[in-house]
């Protein structure tokens, strides 16, 4: 994956998680063999992490999409890196990868490891304000569990009171690692390629260009004018309109979203308007 790359797993957390695989069945999902149960379907959620909130415009957070999401195929779908330009494009950077079923267990055996299957739990840190949340879904062992932890990385404990120090960092320790794949059982990375969603959310708010980087408009090809398209948004932004395109309509849009950017105008019935594009996951439907 493209993200920052971190040291690989020593070999004394290779043992201790080989050694939670050999487990037997104790109730929590692991069975005779070791595997840890999962969802199987393509568009099932296995596991993810996704950063919410923050001091961001609201705009920011509409196009925001999860950091790292694991299915039940194995694939694993992650937010790359974006080209250092402005302004930016339009589309996220999605990439997708597949796992065999020896890489998933390593990552939900590392999961459970880091307390990620024990149920619901959050850990606040009260001496940060308007910082982001990390939030960690997942579903697996036989129950899902959403695990948050606020300002994650940013303050791992020092003078702040009622802070779950240990927890904290063992949280931020397993998102590093799935930066990196080095660990990972050998053979068990399939090659990364662009993710082509079925379905893509927009968000549709009134066009409010910059006087100094004049943009060239596009044309908004669909029947259904942007004045009308989807439905409105409550609260946010005033005259926002949220709706999602699939199939032929999402074919026509696609090449113009490509060439777009985050100042594109894109003009229905003579009037310009901004579109907020986020492709959705397999798990994720409308707005």
């Amino acid at each position: 994956m493209t993200s920052i790359r971190t040291i690989a797993m020593t070999s004394v957390l290779s043992l201790v998680l080989a050694a939670c695989g050999g487990l037997s069945d104790d109730g929590n999902g692991t069975g005779g063999g070791g595997e840890i149960d999962h969802p199987t379907g393509a568009n099932e959620l296995v596991l993810r992490w996704e950063y919410q909130g923050g001091f961001v415009p609201w705009e920011y957070t509409l196009k925001r999409a999860p950091g790292w999401s694991l299915f039940g195929d194995g694939r694993i779908i992650v937010e790359g890196p974006m080209i250092e330009i402005y302004p930016g494009p339009a589309l996220p950077n999605l990439l997708v990868t597949r796992l065999s079923e020896d890489g998933v267990q390593a990552i939900l055996r590392a999961a459970k490891a880091a307390g990620l299957m024990d149920g619901d739990a959050s850990y606040p840190y009260r001496c940060i304000t308007d910082a982001a949340t990390t939030v960690f879904t997942t579903n697996a062992g036989g129950s899902t569990s959403v695990v948050s932890a606020y300002a994650l990385g940013d303050a791992m404990g020092g003078s702040c009171p009622e802070v779950d120090v240990e927890a904290r960092q063992e949280l931020f320790d397993f998102l590093s690692k799935l930066g990196d794949q080095s660990w990972l059982p050998e053979g068990s990375v399939g090659a990364e390629e662009p993710f082509t969603a079925d379905e893509v959310r927009i968000h549709v708010l009134p066009y409010q260009g910059e006087p100094d980087l004049p943009q060239l408009p596009v044309d908004w090809p669909l029947v259904t004018a942007l004045d009308a398209f989807g439905e409105a948004v409550q609260g946010g932004l005033a005259e926002a309109r949220c709706g999602v395109v699939s199939g032929a309509d999402l074919d026509a849009l696609w090449p113009l979203m490509q060439a777009a950017n985050d100042l594109t105008p894109w003009v229905s019935d003579g009037k310009e308007y901004r579109l907020i594009l986020r492709p959705l996951l397999p798990d994720e439907h409308g707005c």
